[in-house]
Order: C-alpha cells, then sequence, then structure tokens
C-alpha cells in the first residue's frame, strides 16, 4: 500500500494514512485515461451548429445568363458556393457527439488517474476542511498552507462554506466524491483529498 503524509488546514504533517492499492495502485492504463477524456469533453458539446447547403438557401431558382455566348462562365444558379450568397459545402448539421464508455473502463479510467497523482506525487490528503463562515481568504490560505495554486479540492459531502468560499479562486476547483471525473483529475495539477472523501472513494471503487 502507498503511504502518504496527512495535513491540517495550516500545512503541518499531523500523520500519515495508507491507500487501498485496489483504487491508488493500479497499472494506469494510458488509453483509458484518454478515452475518458475523450468521452467527457465530447459530451460537452452542444453539437448545434448549422449552416445552408445550396438546397437551402433562398433564391438562385433560374440561370443567372444563358449558357454559351456571353464570355462569362457558364452557371447554374446564384446560389452555388462560390457565389456571395451562395450555399456552404458540406455545411455542419446539428448532431449528438456524445458516446458511451463501459461502466468497467470508466472505472479503470478513474483508478489509472488517481495512481497517477500518488505516483507523481501530486495528491495531498488534507485531516479537514472546515470553515465557520463564508470566506474566500479562509480558503485561499489553507491553498497557500498546502502550496497549492492550481488543483482540484474533493470533499466527501457538501459543504457549502467549504464550495462557497473556493468559489472565486482562481485555479481551485472543488467537487464531491460521487461527482470526480478522469478529466478533472488530469487537468488539475494537485489533487487534494479529505481522509473522508479517501475513506469514501475507497468504499466505492476498491
Amino acid at each position: 500500500m502507498a503511504k502518504v503524509s496527512v495535513f491540517n488546514m495550516e500545512g503541518k504533517e499531523v500523520g500519515t494514512i495508507d491507500l487501498n492499492d485496489a483504487v491508488f495502485g493500479v497499472k494506469v492504463n494510458e488509453h483509458l485515461v484518454h478515452m475518458a477524456v475523450v468521452q467527457h469533453l465530447a459530451n460537452k458539446r452542444q453539437g448545434t451548429q448549422k449552416a445552408k447547403t445550396r438546397s437551402e438557401v433562398s433564391g438562385g431558382g433560374r440561370k443567372p445568363w444563358r449558357q454559351k455566348g456571353t464570355g462569362h462562365a457558364r452557371q447554374g444558379s446564384t446560389r452555388s458556393p462560390q457565389w456571395t450568397g451562395g450555399g456552404v459545402v458540406f455545411a455542419p448539421v446539428p448532431r449528438d457527439y456524445s458516446f458511451k464508455l463501459n461502466k468497467k473502463e470508466k472505472r479503470a479510467a478513474l483508478k489509472s488517474a488517481l495512481t497517477d497523482k500518488v505516483l507523481n506525487s501530486n495528491l495531498i490528503v488534507i485531516d479537514e476542511l472546515k470553515f465557520d463562515e463564508i470566506k474566500t481568504k479562509n480558503f485561499v490560505n489553507v491553498m497557500d498552507n498546502l502550496k497549492v495554486q492550481k488543483g482540484l479540492v474533493v470533499i466527501d459531502e457538501n459543504d457549502t462554506n467549504v464550495v462557497m468560499s473556493a468559489r472565486n479562486v482562481e485555479g481551485v476547483d472543488t467537487t464531491l466524491v460521487n461527482t470526480i471525473n478522469v478529466y478533472d483529475i488530469m487537468k488539475a495539477k494537485k489533487l487534494v483529498l479529505t481522509k473522508a472523501a479517501v475513506a469514501k472513494i475507497e468504499e466505492v471503487y476498491a
């Protein structure tokens, strides 16, 4: 089992924790991690782009001039793609970009992402993250104590004081255990987990 230090909100080491190898010590599957990131980005695409083809543009129902003898190139319609105001060649149409990954593939990708953070010493465990009030400065002080400038903070339950305090901090996002995803984990330079979040992740994914 991997053993990592546990810090308090002042940034001082207060102990260690053993991470379950079934979640934080698996063989990293880069292909599945890549597929999970691609799926996340594809599923976020709206797919609402639209342009008109020559058959959808109004007008152009007759030849602008006769076929031969004018000195111009032959034209069949003023709505051909080469004309100003004409249709678009291979115009984009609304479509669904999303695709699915198997549950086992998703779980394996998430475990690989978590393991990658452990292997590269980019995972920080904090004993607890509690605030008495909503105040951005308090959250910034904790991140400074942990030397985290850009990262993802994972908490086990929705704590309004923590979430609201972190909302305006640039480069730092918060999420819950049941909403973590591979894309957010890989995008974050540092992954900060509370001890309760670690226990919950191991319970769900081990």
